[in-house]
C-alpha cells in the first residue's frame, strides 16, 4: 500500500491495534453479529431479574421499577410515570418502531411482497394465533381471568430465531425465511390486538393529533423533505399523543415504522458510479464529499438504513431492559403451588406448547392441502412443526401483554411463571424436533449441505 494510508478498517479506533479495541471492542461486535446472540442476552437479563427479584436485595429491585419521573413545563404537568411504566410505554415503542420498519421492509421487498410466497407462512401464523387463543379462554372463560386471552398469541422473534440459530448449516434457509415471515405476521397479529383490545380510556382529540401527524409525516415525504430532526420531534410528539389518547403508545412506533420509505430516493445510478461522477479527485472539497454522500447513502432505503442503526440498540439494550423489569417474578412454594393449580398459568402453557404447534402446523397443512401455497424447497413437514414449537416461544411480547391484561399481583405473576414455563418447553422441544428431522451432509466440496433426515426419524 502506497505511503502511510490504511486501510479502511484501520482508519478508526475500533479498527486499530489497541489493546481495549483488541480485547474488548472487536470481540464484542464479533458476538453481535451471531444470530443467537440477541436471545443470549435476553436469556441473561432474565436470570438476573429472576435471581434479584428473589434475593435479599429484592426491595431494591421494586425500589428502582416504581421511580417516577415527573416533567413539568411552566407550571404544566406534561409528565409523570414511573420507570417501568418508562421502559414499556417509551422504549418498548423503539422496539416496536424497528418491527414496524421489519413489517414495511417485507411489504416491500421481502417475503410478503409476494402473495403466493407469503401465503403459507401468513396462514400458519393465523393458526398460531387463534388456537392458543381459543385454548387459553376453554379454560378461563370469566374475567378477570379472561382478558389474558391474547398472551399466548404471541411469538419472540429473536428467542426463537436464537434457538433455530444454534443448529447452524442444519437449518434449510428456506425453514429460516418460514419462521421469520410468521413471526413478522405474528407481530402484526398482535399489534392489532394490543391496539383494539387493551387500550383503556380512549381520548378522541388527542388521537385525532395523532393521526393529523402521520398525515404530516406523509406529505412531508411526498415532498421530499428529509431533514432528520424535524422527523424526530414530530415522531416524539406522535408518541405523546398517543400515550394521552389511551391507545397504546408503542402503536405510534408501529405506525413511524410503516410510513418510514422502504424504497431508495436514488435508484438510478449505482453507488459507484455517482462517486465517480461526483467526486473528483483532484479537486475534492467539503461540498463535493457532502454531495456524493447524500447519493451514496439515499440509494439504500430509509428503512434499511434505520433498522441498520436501531436493531442492535433494540436487541442488546431495550429487550435486555424490558426483560430485566418485566422478568423478576418473585418465587415462593406458595406461589408456585398456586401456580401449577392455575388456569391462567395452565391456560398460558397449554395454548403456547400445544396451541402454537397444532394451530401453525394444522394451518399449514390445510394451506398446501387446498392448494392456495406449497411447502419451501428442501422443507419437510417434520421441520415445519419444529418450526410450529419453535414458535410457542412468547416472552417478550406475551410478557408485554401479560403487563397490559392484569392488575391483579397475584393472576399477573401466575401469567408471568406460565410464559417463563412455557418458553422454555418450547425452545428444549422444538430444538430436538428440528435437529431430529435435519442433518448436515458432506458436498462433493467437503462443505455442509442441509438434508432432511430420513422419513422414519421423523
Amino acid at each position: 500500500m502506497a505511503g502511510n494510508q490504511l486501510p479502511p478498517s484501520q482508519l478508526t479506533w475500533i479498527g486499530s491495534d489497541k489493546r481495549l479495541a483488541r480485547t474488548v471492542a472487536r470481540p464484542v461486535l464479533n458476538f453481535m453479529a451471531i444470530e443467537a446472540a440477541s436471545g443470549i442476552v435476553l436469556v441473561i437479563a432474565t436470570i438476573i431479574a429472576l435471581v434479584w427479584a428473589n434475593s435479599p436485595w429484592s426491595g431494591s429491585y421494586h425500589e428502582i421499577l416504581d421511580l417516577h419521573l415527573v416533567i413539568d413545563f411552566g407550571g404544566t404537568h406534561i409528565l409523570d410515570e414511573s420507570v417501568e411504566h418508562l421502559i414499556n410505554d417509551g422504549l418498548m415503542a423503539i422496539f416496536f418502531f424497528v418491527v414496524g420498519l421489519e413489517i414495511k421492509r417485507e411489504l416491500v421487498a421481502g417475503e410478503l411482497r409476494d402473495p403466493r410466497a407469503a401465503a403459507l407462512p401468513s396462514i400458519a401464523a393465523i393458526g398460531g394465533m387463534v388456537v392458543p387463543a381459543g385454548l387459553y379462554f376453554m379454560l378461563n372463560t370469566s374475567s378477570p381471568e379472561s382478558a389474558g386471552w391474547g398472551i399466548p398469541m404471541a411469538t419472540d422473534i429473536a428467542f426463537a430465531l436464537g434457538v433455530m440459530s444454534l443448529l447452524g448449516k442444519r437449518v434449510p434457509t428456506q425453514l429460516k425465511l418460514f419462521l421469520l415471515t410468521l413471526a413478522i405476521v405474528d407481530d402484526v397479529g398482535a399489534i392489532a390486538v394490543i391496539a383494539i383490545f387493551y387500550s383503556k380510556g380512549f381520548s378522541a382529540p388527542w388521537f385525532a393529533i395523532a393521526v393529523g401527524l402521520l398525515v404530516l409525516l406523509f406529505i412531508m415525504q411526498k415532498a421530499k423533505i428529509w431533514y432528520t430532526p424535524v422527523y424526530v420531534l414530530i415522531g416524539v410528539v406522535v408518541w405523546y399523543a398517543v400515550l394521552e389518547s389511551g391507545v397504546h403508545a408503542t402503536i405510534a412506533g408501529v405506525a413511524l415504522g410503516l410510513l418510514t420509505p422502504a424504497t431508495p430516493l436514488q435508484r438510478e445510478v449505482k453507488p459507484g458510479e455517482v462517486v465517480g461522477t461526483v467526486v473528483d479527485p483532484e479537486d475534492l472539497n467539503a461540498a463535493s464529499a457532502r454531495r456524493a454522500n447524500l447519493y451514496v447513502r439515499e440509494s439504500v432505503s430509509v428503512a434499511e438504513r434505520l433498522e441498520t442503526l436501531i436493531h442492535p440498540f433494540s436487541s442488546f439494550i431495550i429487550l435486555p431492559v424490558f426483560a430485566l423489569a418485566n422478568a423478576g417474578i418473585e418465587l415462593s412454594l406458595d406461589g408456585i403451588r398456586d401456580a401449577s393449580t392455575s388456569t391462567v398459568t395452565l391456560g398460558i402453557i397449554l395454548g403456547l406448547v400445544v396451541g402454537k404447534t397444532v394451530g401453525v402446523t394444522l394451518f399449514a397443512y390445510l394451506a398446501v392441502a387446498s392448494g392456495i401455497s406449497s411447502l419451501p424447497r428442501n422443507v419437510t413437514w417434520p421441520q415445519v412443526v419444529a418450526v410450529a414449537m419453535l414458535a410457542g416461544i412468547g416472552f417478550t411480547v406475551a410478557l408485554f401483554i401479560t403487563g397490559l391484561a392484569f392488575e391483579e399481583e397475584l393472576l399477573d405473576t401466575q401469567a408471568r411463571m406460565g410464559i417463563l414455563l412455557a418458553s422454555l418447553l418450547a425452545s428444549v422441544l422444538g430444538a430436538f424436533l428440528l435437529a431430529r428431522s435435519t442433518r448436515p451432509i458432506p458436498n462433493d466440496d467437503g462443505e455442509s449441505a442441509t438434508s432432511p433426515a430420513p422419513a422414519e426419524v421423523s
